[in-house]
């Protein structure tokens, strides 16, 4: 399920940073430009407008750093058998990374944290290849289900906490910021916010559309169907806890029609930036396909992982 743009955000509301490069400070001074007259120039940038931009950037990193984060990656992967009947599917290798690797360098290069990974299927490799997270700058904690509890209901067995949280499914290759996502939720107040990515598949038949006599109103040619999905990235605010039942098999979108019933505002951030949900064989081999190519959008400098040499 793949999409390669790196634009700009088609919502309205937000902007999308694609970049995780943090904004270099400099002294507001530009190299030297020429004068009608021909004789050299310095052009003093806006110093007011660089002060905000650092100062916007700070605000997130410390929003980010404030922001736990819950990382699905418990199931078996069916769909990859039998490659994840012996490796869970967290650790199937994009490039020269783990899928999850690469997750985990973008959530510290943007300034989170506290992670929290809800394992089952193989959970002693993944836990024996991360650790406590140190390496990568983190703070990873395990949370075990002994039986599935869908997609929702991991997160009934998390501390309470103060602050939203950040949710993501464990076999994502995106180059989304995430800290923006956290910020717009912020922003807009809501109980929940999905990412959401535009989608246009062609329908591989020609399409009839009848009455209910049998009389053909229109036939179409594959048509093309345009649609919004989720990205398999939420943030959730505190208050949904309570709509999450405990010990019980619940999945995001029985959650978000329980928020909807209770009148809880939920949002979605509509992204153009790359995705992929490498759960399917022929996501898998498309990621590994694009991800030499595009490595420096995903990670901000070249490292060596963990599975092939010495991590920098």
């Amino acid at each position: 399920m793949k999409s390669s743009g790196t634009g700009s955000q088609t919502n309205s509301q937000v902007v999308d940073i694609s970049s995780t490069r943090t904004p270099v400070v400099d002294s507001g001074i530009v190299p030297e430009s020429r004068s009608d007259s021909g004789s050299p120039t310095l052009a003093v940038r806006n110093p007011t407008r660089n002060s905000r931009s650092v100062l916007k950037e700070s605000s997130r990193k410390i929003l980010c750093a404030n922001t736990p984060v819950v990382i699905l990656a418990g199931g078996k992967g069916t769909r990859l058998r039998p490659y994840t009947t012996v490796l869970p599917k967290p650790l199937m290798p994009v490039g020269q990374y783990p899928i999850l690797e690469i997750l985990l360098r973008q959530l510290a290069d943007q300034g989170f944290r506290n992670v929290t990974l809800a394992v089952g299927h193989l959970a002693g490799i993944i836990q024996a290849y991360f650790k406590d997270g140190s390496d990568l700058g983190l703070d990873i904690t395990y949370s075990y289900e002994a039986t599935p509890l869908g997609t929702a209901g991991p997160l009934a067995k998390l501390p309470q906490t103060e602050h939203s949280t950040l949710v993501l499914n464990g076999d994502l290759l995106t180059n989304v910021n995430f800290g923006t996502i956290v910020r717009h939720h912020s922003e807009c107040g809501a109980a929940a916010t999905i990412g959401t990515k535009r989608r246009t598949e062609t329908v591989q038949f020609g399409v009839i559309e009848s009455e209910a006599d049998g009389r053909i109103t229109q036939y179409r040619e594959k048509p093309n169907l345009d649609y919004l999905v989720s990205m398999g990235i939420y943030v959730f605010s505190p208050e949904v806890r309570e709509f999450i039942p405990r010990r019980t098999k619940f999945d995001f979108p029985e959650l978000v029609q329980a928020l909807l019933a209770n009148n809880k505002r939920v949002v979605g951030y509509e992204t153009t930036a790359y995705w992929m949900d490498i759960g399917r064989p022929d996501d898998y081999e498309q990621a590994n396909i694009d991800f030499p190519e595009m490595e420096s959008l995903f990670l901000n400098q070249h490292v060596e992982s963990k599975a092939v040499g010495t991590r920098v």
